[in-house]
C-alpha cells in the first residue's frame, strides 16, 4: 500500500527492467516519493526568503546520469549472463530500499549536525532595559507545586548517544511530565530518595541505581572498588528546553508549526559530544495549553482566515494558556537550579523569566536561540510550508518572540545574532 503522497516509479525511471514484467514493478518493490511541483509562496511565507525563485523539482542524481549516458545493459555481478530474476545486477534500483520519507526522526537526527557548542546571548531578568528578556513580567505562581520522580529509564537511540528518561507527577494535575535527560551526572533527588519498605530489587526498577544495570545485578549501588574515577563537572552551565506537547507537528508531520522540529534540534543540541549536559523538560500542555481538541478548532479558523494567536482570541483563550511552575520545580528536583544558572533554549523572552520562578530558584545566564533551519540552512533542509509562514509571522509580531526576518531576501536571523 502506497503511503499518502507518494507514488511508484515506473521501471523505466530507475533504469531497471524486471524480467518477470517489463512495465510494472513486483509488488514487493517499496515505492519511492516524488518530490512536489514547486507552488507560489505568498508575501507573507517567511519561507520566501530561503527559496530560490523558479525552483526545479528535485531529480535524484542517478537519474540525471543515467538520462545522459543510458547503459546499454546492466552488468551483472559476476560478470556473466542476464540474470532471470533481475537480482544479481550491479546496479541495484533505489526503489528496492526504504522510502526515503520516514515518520518523525528519532530525537537529535532531524537537523544538520554541527558538532559545536551553540552560541547564547547573555539575559539577566532583573534588568528590564539591558538584561535582554525586556520589561513584561508573566504572572507566576506563589510557590512551586510539588513533583516527583516516579520512574527512570534508559533510551539508548539510534544516533548512539543515551538518555534518561524521567517520568513525574505532582500535586495540581493528573499528568505525568517528562524530563529527558542528556548526562549521567543529572539526578533526580526524589527518585534517589529512600522509600520506606522498598527493597533493592523495588530501587533499580524504578530506575534509583548508579552505573548501569545488567543481568544479575542485585544492588542499586555499584561497588566501593568498582566505582568508576568521578568525572569533571562540565565547564558551562547545562543547556536546557522547555517543551509544549505537540501531537500534531511531533506525530502527525504537521507543517503548521515547528515543533516537531524544535525537539529535534534540541536534542541534538544538548547530547553534542564529547559531554552531553542538560535536559528537555517536555510539559504535557498541547496546543500552547488549550488542548488537542480546541487546537484543532484554531486550525480550522486557521484555513478561514485567522492567525494562530486570533484563532484562540476567537475561541475565547488566552494566546499563550502555559505555565512553568512545573518545569521550574523538575529543574529544582534535578539539581539544575541555584546561582551556576542554566543556558534556555528558546526565542520566547516570557520563557525566561517565567522559568527561573517566584524567587529565581532556576538563573537562566543565557538564551540560546532556535532558528528555524529552513532559514539556517537557505531552504535545503527543515520544515516548510506557507501556513508555517504565517505561524512564525504571527509569534514573531503578536507574540514577540525574538526572531526576525531579512526582508531584502535573506534568510531569517536571530534578533541580536
Amino acid at each position: 500500500m502506497t503511503p499518502p503522497g507518494l507514488k511508484s516509479q515506473s521501471p523505466q525511471h530507475n533504469g531497471y527492467t524486471s524480467a518477470a514484467s517489463p512495465s510494472t514493478l513486483p509488488s514487493f518493490y517499496s515505492p519511492r516519493p516524488t518530490a512536489a511541483a514547486p507552488r507560489a509562496i505568498p508575501h507573507f511565507d517567511l519561507n520566501q526568503h530561503s527559496t530560490p525563485p523558479h525552483a526545479p523539482t528535485s531529480v535524484p542524481p542517478y537519474l540525471l546520469q543515467q538520462a545522459q549516458n543510458p547503459p546499454d545493459a546492466l552488468q551483472p555481478l559476476d560478470g556473466g549472463g542476464s540474470s532471470a530474476s533481475g537480482l544479481g545486477h550491479r546496479h541495484v534500483p533505489p526503489s528496492l530500499l526504504s522510502p526515503a520519507f520516514t515518520p518523525p526522526a528519532t530525537p537529535g537526527t532531524g537537523t544538520p549536525a554541527l558538532q559545536r557548542e551553540p552560541t547564547g546571548v547573555p539575559v539577566d531578568s532583573r534588568d528590564e532595559v539591558n538584561g535582554g528578556v525586556g520589561a513584561w513580567k508573566p504572572k507566576l505562581l506563589e510557590e512551586l507545586p510539588e513533583v516527583r520522580c516516579i520512574v527512570r529509564a534508559r533510551i539508548p537511540t539510534t544516533t548512539g548517544t543515551e538518555m534518561f528518561l524521567h517520568l513525574y507527577q505532582n500535586n495540581i494535575d493528573n499528568k505525568e511530565h517528562l524530563a529527558i535527560v542528556f548526562g549521567t551526572h543529572i539526578r533526580s533527588r526524589s527518585l534517589d530518595a529512600t522509600r520506606p519498605g522498598e527493597t533493592e530489587m523495588d530501587r533499580m526498577i524504578r530506575g534509583a541505581y548508579t552505573g548501569r544495570l545488567y543481568p544479575g545485578r542485585t544492588s542499586s549501588q555499584l561497588p566501593t572498588n568498582t566505582n568508576p574515577p568521578p568525572s569533571p563537572p562540565p565547564v558551562s552551565p547545562p543547556l536546557i528546553r522547555i517543551h509544549s506537547e505537540c501531537y500534531t507537528g511531533e506525530t502527525a508531520w504537521s507543517a503548521r508549526c515547528d515543533c516537531g522540529e524544535q525537539l529535534d534540534e534540541a536534542a541534538r543540541l544538548i547530547s553534542l559530544p564529547p559531554s552531553p549536559n542538560g535536559c528537555i523538560i517536555y510539559l504535557r500542555q498541547e496546543g500552547r495549553g488549550i488542548g488537542l481538541l480546541e487546537k484543532l478548532k484554531a486550525y480550522n479558523l486557521q484555513d478561514l482566515g485567522s492567525d494562530t494567536v486570533e484563532a484562540n482570541l476567537i475561541l475565547r483563550h488566552p494566546a499563550d494558556a502555559r505555565s512553568y511552575g512545573l518545569a521550574t520545580a523538575m529543574l529544582v528536583d534535578l539539581g539544575l537550579g541555584g546561582e551556576r544558572g542554566v543556558r534556555l533554549l528558546t526565542n520566547n523572552p516570557e520563557k525566561v523569566r517565567a522559568v527561573e520562578g517566584p524567587g529565581r530558584e532556576v538563573v537562566v545566564k543565557e538564551r540560546v536561540a532556535m532558528v528555524p533551519v529552513a532559514w539556517r540552512t537557505g531552504g535545503k533542509s527543515g520544515v516548510r510550508g506557507v501556513e508555517l509562514g504565517g505561524y512564525l509571522r504571527a509569534k514573531i509580531e503578536k507574540m514577540g518572540h525574538l526572531l526576525r526576518m531579512e526582508e531584502d531576501g535573506g534568510s531569517g536571523a536571530e534578533a541580536g545574532a
